[in-house]
Order: C-alpha cells, then sequence, then structure tokens
C-alpha cells in the first residue's frame, strides 16, 4: 500500500467502523481508510448475539433502534449488496420476574409509542403461548412483545457496508492495528499502524473497547470499560415458534438471560454475567449455568446440543448509552464507543448522525448529548433496559 495521505482515517472494520465509512462516502467524504486489527467482524461485532431491539427505555436509545431497523429492513438495497443480510423478525418477549420489572416495562412502553414502536403487552394465560408455546410462566408477573425486533447476520450486515463503502472509493487495511495515534498542536494528524504512519485531519476511533487507551494517548477520558459476555449456539432443529415460525427472542433482567431461535433453527443464548474482563476465554462454569437458566424457563429446549460456545465483549459506558464525542485535546479526533452491548442494533443510525454531523448536515438527533462530558456535567442518558 503506497498511498499515505486520506481526508478521513477510521479505527475498527466493525459495523459501525464500516458503517459510518459507507454513510461518508455516500455524502462525498469517499477518500477515507479503515484500519482493522485482525479482519471485519473480527471484534465484537462477530461475537454479537446479533439482535435488534427496538424496546428501550430512552427515547434516545428507542429512537436510535427504530430508526436503525428500518434501515436494517432494505440494508441490501440500502447498500447494494447482492446476499441476503438474514433478518429475523420474529420479535423479542422480554418477561418480567418482578413487580418493579413490570412497573418498568409498563413506563418504557409509553416511550415507544410516542415514537411509533408496535410493542404491547401480553397476556400471560393464553396469548404468550401463541408467541412462545414451550415457554413456562411459573413467577412471571407480565411480558412485553414486538414483532418488528429480531436479529440479523452481523457478518453480512457488516459486509453490506464494507462492499458499499469499497464501491464508494473508500479503502480498507486488514491485519494492521492501530499502535498510535498521532497529534501535533492540538490537532490529529494521523494514525501509526504496524503497516506505518497514515495521515489525516480526521481520525474517528471506533475500536470497541480498545478505544479508550487510544484516546487516552491524547489526554482523553473515556470512561468505558470492558465486560466479559458468552454464549453458545446449538445444532438446528424444526421451529418451535407459534404456527411453524421459528421462537423469537425472548429475554429476562431478573434471570439475566436471552434465547432465540435463527432462521436455520439453531438457538442462540447467553447468561449475563457481567465480568469486567479483557479476558476472553469461555468456560464450563458458564456454560453449565447458563443451560441451566434457560431450560428453566423453556425446558423444551434440554435435548438440544450446543455445537459452539463463546466469549466476546460489552464495551459498557457508565449509563449504558454510547459516548460519541469529539476531541477537546485534538482537534479532529472522534471517539464513538460505549454502546453496552446495543451498538449491532443502533450502528445504522448511528452512522447517519455521525455522517450528518462531519458533513455539515442537519438531524433530528442532537448528537452533542453522546459526548462524554456529560459524566462531569450530570446529563447522564440513563439507560434501564441495557442486559
Amino acid at each position: 500500500m503506497t498511498k499515505k495521505n486520506y481526508d478521513a482515517i477510521i479505527i475498527g472494520g466493525g459495523i459501525v467502523g464500516c458503517a459510518v465509512a459507507f454513510e461518508l462516502a455516500k455524502r462525498g467524504l469517499k477518500d477515507t481508510l479503515i484500519v482493522e486489527r485482525k479482519y471485519a467482524t473480527s471484534g465484537n461485532t462477530g461475537k454479537c448475539g446479533a439482535g435488534i431491539r427496538q424496546q428501550w427505555g430512552s427515547e434516545l436509545n428507542a429512537t436510535l433502534a427504530y430508526e436503525s431497523t428500518k434501515i436494517f429492513e432494505q440494508l441490501e438495497d440500502y447498500t447494494g449488496y447482492d446476499h441476503s443480510c438474514g433478518l429475523n423478525q420474529t420479535g423479542y418477549l422480554l418477561i418480567a420476574c418482578n413487580d418493579a420489572e413490570w412497573r418498568q416495562f409498563q413506563a418504557n412502553i409509553a416511550v415507544q409509542h410516542k415514537l411509533g414502536i408496535k410493542s404491547y403487552t401480553v397476556d400471560l394465560d393464553k396469548e404468550i403461548f401463541k408467541i412462545v408455546p414451550h415457554i413456562k410462566t411459573d413467577g412471571l408477573v407480565g411480558a412485553v412483545y414486538c414483532h418488528e425486533d429480531g436479529s440479523a447476520d452481523p457478518f453480512h450486515c457488516t459486509l453490506a457496508y464494507m462492499q458499499g463503502a469499497k464501491r464508494l472509493g473508500v479503502e480498507m487495511l486488514t491485519y494492521t492495528p492501530v499502535t498510535e495515534l498521532l497529534a501535533d498542536k492540538g490537532k490529529i494528524t494521523g494514525v501509526r499502524t504496524t503497516a506505518g504512519d497514515f495521515y489525516a485531519p480526521m481520525v474517528i476511533n471506533c475500536a470497541n473497547e480498545w478505544a479508550p487507551a487510544l484516546a487516552a494517548q491524547v489526554g482523553d477520558d473515556i470512561p468505558v470499560i470492558p465486560e466479559r459476555h458468552q454464549a453458545v449456539i446449538t445444532e438446528p432443529v424444526a421451529p418451535m415458534g407459534y404456527d411453524g415460525s421459528a421462537m423469537p427472542m425472548v429475554m429476562s433482567w431478573q434471570r439475566r438471560f436471552f434465547c432465540q431461535q435463527t432462521l436455520h433453527g439453531s438457538f442462540i443464548m447467553g447468561e449475563i454475567e457481567e465480568v469486567p474482563t479483557t479476558a476472553s476465554d469461555a468456560n464450563w462454569d458458564y456454560l453449565e449455568s447458563n443451560c441451566h437458566t434457560i431450560t428453566t424457563t423453556l425446558p423444551a429446549l434440554r435435548s438440544l446440543r450446543v455445537l459452539r460456545h463463546w466469549a466476546g465483549h460489552f464495551d459498557m459506558s457508565p449509563d449504558h448509552t454510547p459516548i460519541i464525542s469529539f476531541s477537546k485535546n485534538a482537534e479532529g479526533l472522534l471517539t464513538i464507543c460505549g454502546f453496552s452491548g446495543h451498538g449491532f442494533m443502533i450502528a445504522p443510525r448511528t452512522a447517519v448522525m455521525v455522517a450528518r454531523k462531519i458533513c455539515g448536515e442537519s438531524d433530528t438527533i442532537d448528537i452533542n448529548k453522546f459526548c462524554v462530558e456529560r459524566y462531569k456535567t450530570g446529563a447522564l442518558l440513563l439507560e434501564p433496559m441495557a442486559l
């Protein structure tokens, strides 16, 4: 690679980095380089549960999720991708196991309905079994459901953005870790990598759990920590939802799990362990605990065989809402991280918001609310529905 100078450099080839590159290129900022330490989706995009949920408690996150869903629904045409992105809108069933959860769910629905999200409360006597026939309702206080929630293939979604960006002129450098941010006289000038230095007046730091350490090189304090989360996928079986459909996502905050059947019949499931660590080892104790917890609520899954078990990380912010912050120490540096486990599902609209800001376009969402200074001013964006 002989070229060294660009208009913008993006660190990180996950869905956020690739989506930002695509949205910038659409607006004319095509002379952009994505630098990825391994390969596209090799980080936490490729390890996520791939859920797309609009049922959030804060209006900001619900808006990002709702408008991202509209993009996911047409992502192939939107990016010019010639493969299905695997959108599976069988819905999310959120179950409440105590009165406090149930009150929160009802408050959330009021927020969601203001935005046009089609969530609703579910009767536990009969209606719930028309959504998830095999659920055990013992101990449940209530449930809510949105049929437009679901999942998509994180690999194909990211590739859709990446290939769309490349067609517009964006370049990508893989297997090239960024080792240093380059700055001079209070301005960002580029990045130092294992393949040499590359220069640009704008650097967009989308490095997920590694983003804070990079930002710290120019004196930016980004309060994000990595939290290990594990998941498993099972052998494929016949659809276990109502009327021959795949079983929707079932999530419980008190029981700390998620579980969903994919379009090809496998179940992706996880028990939330909340371990602050950079380690990404998957362990047997978790697997045993996870399967026990989930099959207590969904006993019909007890006979399934696990095919794969892995671990990834959530990049957790203090208020469980993303940090999108322009550096005050190095003009031209933008750090985007702290998605707290929902980066995949809100990446499309986040990328639009970022591109509009950089290219001087107006937006209905105020990106400045996401700046890191909110932790000093107290203007937190608390999200009650992070899992």
